[in-house]
């Protein structure tokens, strides 16, 4: 009995041992090769979680976005929803750009991460820069085209590339968070968010094709 006993607890320790190695050991994601329409479902439920303030299943999106769609360890996944969700959450209730530098050390985190297991290579502060610089034109009654030409930069410094595709699926990005913007305090229906997806969709799909890789 104790030898049985000593067997299984090998066994439990060595799926433990593979589990953990599985899940912590590093590997290089892939952010040009996402199903785009899948990241714009991804995105689309995100905005509504964000907007809902529901931050569990924002999490929950946000690695599967990172796990599914750019292939991260379950670990990296995991530390990567962690610091985009929580930069998030931070910055909703601030009500100015210098409240708003509390969620820069966690997209700078953020960005470090996505360069060092993507397999790209940013300047990982510049992106954070200019990704909260985004959120708040946002609030600072700036167009969806100059909000959207700050996401486009966003792209050509992660992906050190810049045409059509990527500036035109900034702008459409950007023209369905004004969208949002203009249908908030519980307007929104369920053709609304059915809107904004199939334009996310699409938006992705130029980025996926702005960014591909050349043979």
């Amino acid at each position: 009995m104790a030898r049985k006993l000593l067997r299984i607890l090998l066994v439990l320790v060595l799926l433990a041992l593979i589990g953990a190695g599985y899940a912590w050991w590093p590997r290089t994601g892939d952010l040009r090769g996402f199903d785009a329409d899948a990241v714009g479902r991804l995105e689309t439920g995100m905005w509504r979680d964000y907007y809902g303030h529901d931050y569990k299943s924002l999490a929950n999106r946000l690695y599967s976005l990172y796990r599914d769609q750019y292939h991260f360890s379950p670990a990296d996944s995991a530390q990567l929803a962690y610091a985009s969700g929580k930069a998030a959450q931070l910055f909703q209730p601030t009500g100015s750009r210098a409240e708003a530098q509390v969620a820069l050390p966690l997209l700078v985190n953020y960005y470090a991460l996505l360069r060092d297991r993507g397999g790209e290579s940013f300047d990982a502060e510049k992106a954070a820069k200019l990704e909260l610089d985004w959120w708040q034109l946002r609030r600072e009654n700036a167009t969806p085209v100059q909000y959207g030409n700050v996401v486009a930069q966003v792209a050509v410094e992660l992906f050190k590339t810049d045409n059509e595709h990527v500036q035109k699926s900034a702008q459409l990005r950007a023209a369905m968070m004004r969208y949002r913007d203009d249908r908030r305090d519980g307007r929104m229906q369920a053709e609304d968010w059915a809107h904004i997806e199939e334009n996310l969709i699409e938006a992705y799909r130029e980025l996926k094709a702005g960014v591909a890789r050349t043979p």
